[in-house]
């Protein structure tokens, strides 16, 4: 008898090390029923981006199945065409027009500082000394706005990340819920106080030619603010882990045209983003499961991106794979917005490692942050000496 696989997604060994579980989960059971978190969640490439491109059949947006959604949670990232569309296009074109060749090498002086300020440390941490204040200078750059301080800001986004995980850890909702506050207050103050050069001033120049609600723009530019540092924080943690465990790797980015698809291979190899979920607009049939309407559907990307029908040889780092159309970014009307933006800042990384005075090893055990949606280190101890 064949028992069922149990997926914890806040257990330590999967918080540790999630890949060998998705392994199983593709092979024995691609789509199951998961009791605490209320959802079907899809383990296999093929089934995830179906869903996330099916915008027709799976919708984000809770309405659409009778939810009611407060109006400052409504932004891009929960809106669906065609309602998303202009705001969609606005924020997209906006942040591309950004000059992202000036913001890059700025990040990489900033490393470099950075580095150089540690070269002679016993150790120091990689995610406060300088996956943080990276992530952090970048976003507020690319937005045009004042950079929060950052050990605070450190502390409200890491109370989101573990608001996401409502479903598994329901007493997340109060800190989380009081940390929204805190940062739409920075929000407001944006949008009463500064008028810097940046994506924020283009943005409400446009927003009344574009016929986009202010809520919809403040609450957009809250999700995009967060997001970008987010995932920047934690990409780079574990862009860098899987590096220093990796030299060989780390070396192969001495070839110039392998920085571009190397780092999309490295997102995919270990992303940040876990699953993200939708709700089934009719009764449909998966892998021969039933979903009725108005039920949850997680898609957990992390396992589609080691799915090894689209990546041959999954668990290994191939910085020319191809093709890589890896999910790590997302897929279909709700793409991450500053994807061009993620590229740059990791680039940016690879290119501080690559440059560094002395080689960057580790200084001692990695420790994860125990959240599911967002797979993020808590310390990364390293050293120069």
């Amino acid at each position: 008898m064949v028992f069922p696989l149990q997926y914890d997604p806040l257990s330590p060994e999967v918080l540790e090390d999630p890949y060998p579980l998705y392994a199983k989960l593709r092979e024995r059971q691609p789509i199951f029923w998961h009791e605490q978190m209320q959802s079907w969640v899809l383990t296999r490439y093929r089934d995830c981006r179906e869903v996330l491109r099916n915008n027709e059949l799976f919708a984000r947006d809770g309405r659409r199945v009778g939810q009611e959604v407060p109006e400052f949670q409504q932004s891009v990232q929960t809106l669906d065409p065609p309602t998303q569309q202009p705001l969609r296009s606005l924020f997209v074109n906006t942040l591309h027009a950004q000059d992202t060749e000036s913001i890059g090498n700025r990040a990489r002086r900033q490393v470099a500082r950075i580095f150089e300020r540690n070269l002679d440390k016993e150790q120091f941490d990689w995610m406060l000394e300088v996956a943080a204040p990276v992530s952090l200078s970048i976003t507020a750059e690319l937005m045009g706005v004042e950079e929060p301080e950052l050990r605070p800001y450190v502390e409200v986004s890491e109370a989101l990340a573990y608001r996401m995980d409502v479903g598994l850890r329901p007493q997340a909702v109060p800190p989380g819920d009081e940390a929204r506050k805190k940062f739409n207050a920075i929000v407001d103050s944006w949008f009463e106080t500064q008028d810097r050069p940046g994506a924020l001033k283009a943005i409400r120049a446009e927003a009344n030619r574009a016929r986009v609600p202010d809520h919809y723009v403040r609450n957009t530019t809250a999700v995009t603010f967060n997001a970008s540092f987010g995932t920047l924080y934690a990409t780079a943690g574990n862009v860098a882990l899987a590096l220093l465990q990796r030299p060989d790797v780390l070396a192969q980015f001495q070839d110039e045209s392998l920085l571009a698809p190397g780092v999309h291979e490295l997102i995919r190899f270990d992303g940040p983003a876990q699953g993200t979920s939708r709700f089934a607009m009719r009764r449909t049939v998966l892998q021969n499961h039933v979903i009725e309407p108005g039920q949850t559907v997680l898609t957990l990307t992390a396992a589609a991106n080691r799915d090894p029908e689209q990546f041959p040889s999954p668990d290994q780092i191939i910085l020319d794979r191809k093709p890589n159309q890896h999910l790590g970014f997302g897929w279909g009307p709700h793409a991450c917005l500053g994807q061009m933006f993620g590229e740059l800042a990791i680039g940016a990384l690879v290119g501080g490692l690559l440059e560094a005075p002395r080689p960057l090893r580790l200084a001692g055990e990695p420790t994860r942050r125990s959240t599911a949606t967002v797979r993020c280190l808590a310390e990364l101890p390293v050293t120069f000496r």
